[in-house]
């Protein structure tokens, strides 16, 4: 499958200001570009070690946006960039960028990381060894917290006048016990009061699972926590300080959470090529759809300057062999991305695991 080869393999461009400006470093996925391939939004790398090596090229986009996909330099299709968005132009009263606020994602889908740090990422004891959220913010790409009415702001201005369709706030993990629940909750409070967009919030398990329903109640529509990684021998070895939060009180909370916001619209994302085998990613993947989770599952991207930026890519044959099956269980237990009221299994960008479910 095309999407997915370009996802694992990456792609080099003729012309590297083609489409919306990419992202180096940052939480979540990053050192990606947004490439339209068969009409789909797809998030490629074009900046790690596997892209330059890649054996994908895209030619220069004609005057159409229009660019020539050559694999081993044999066209193969002709792929687009979405455009760079008009609110990518705009400041605040304070002169900050609306980009250093929130960024676009895929072609619709707003994203901000509202705190850039976290307890664990000064410690090599205890950082995840994927994890690049501080490297935007030392390079002053972003600012470490963003306040609700930056990010009520930056939201209104993407939805008029790029027409974005839903929005994704993510954080870093604070010192408190509610682990960030309470940065969202007013965040998602002043960008509904301001615009009404679909809100997924991503944090990781708080303390008291009562934060669910203040989440809920102040307009979060879906909600994402994370295990990245599913084998204990694998947690411990990748992200030794998250790994002290055990899978089993994962499963609490996603079981509490799907509760409060339904079958189907809590989500968890699964990066595959981190050492977990496919059994292993299958079979937690089955117990999460049972439980109503959704299992976003991407594939590896090793970032520049994080412990793991030489570390192999997951092959598409490992990805297809995970992906076939957990899209034959969604689509079996009528859990689909299409009915998730936001967030990235929605999005579906980074993975094509929305493919296999039809």
């Amino acid at each position: 499958m095309l999407s997915t080869d370009l996802q694992t393999f990456g792609l080099r461009l003729e012309d590297p200001t083609a489409g919306v400006q990419s992202r180096r470093g940052g939480a979540g996925p990053s050192d990606h570009k947004a490439v339209l391939v068969d009409g789909q939004t797809v998030m490629v790398p074009v900046h790690t070690h596997t892209a330059w090596d890649s054996p994908y090229m895209a030619s220069k986009p004609d005057a159409n946006g229009k660019s020539e996909l050559r694999k081993n330099g044999i066209p193969i299709a002709v792929i687009d960039f979405p455009k760079q968005p008009k609110f990518y132009g705009l400041k605040t009263a304070e002169g900050i960028p609306y980009e250093q606020i929130a960024t676009l994602h895929s072609s619709d889908v707003l994203a901000t990381t509202v705190l850039q740090t976290c307890i664990r990422y000064e410690s090599r004891n205890k950082t995840c060894k994927f994890c690049s959220i501080g490297q935007s913010l030392a390079a002053g790409r972003t600012i470490e917290r963003k306040t609700p009415q930056q990010l009520a702001e930056v939201a209104k201005a993407a939805a008029e006048l790029d027409g974005v369709k839903q929005m994704v706030m993510t954080t870093g993990t604070p010192a408190t016990p509610d682990r960030g629940a309470a940065i969202m909750v007013e965040s998602v409070v002043a960008v509904k009061a301001a615009v009404n967009l679909p809100i997924q919030v991503q944090i990781e398990p708080p303390d008291r699972f009562e934060w669910f329903e203040e989440l809920k109640r102040s307009g979060a529509d879906t909600l994402g926590m994370h295990l990245e990684v599913v084998s204990e021998r694998v947690r411990q070895e990748i992200m030794p300080g998250k790994a002290k939060v055990p899978v089993s009180y994962y499963m609490e909370a996603f079981d509490a959470a799907v509760k409060v916001f339904g079958r189907g619209q809590v989500s968890t994302y699964i990066i595959a090529g981190l050492g977990d085998t496919q059994d292993e990613i299958v079979n937690m993947s089955r117990q999460l759809i049972q439980r109503g989770v959704y299992p976003f599952i991407v594939p590896f991207v090793p970032i520049s300057g994080t412990p793991l930026e030489s570390h192999p890519v997951p092959s598409s044959q490992f990805m297809l062999e995970v992906l076939k099956p957990v899209g034959q269980m969604l689509r079996e237990e009528g859990m689909l991305s299409n009915d998730m009221k936001a967030g990235c299994g929605k999005c579906g960008a980074c993975s094509t695991l929305k493919s296999f479910e039809s």
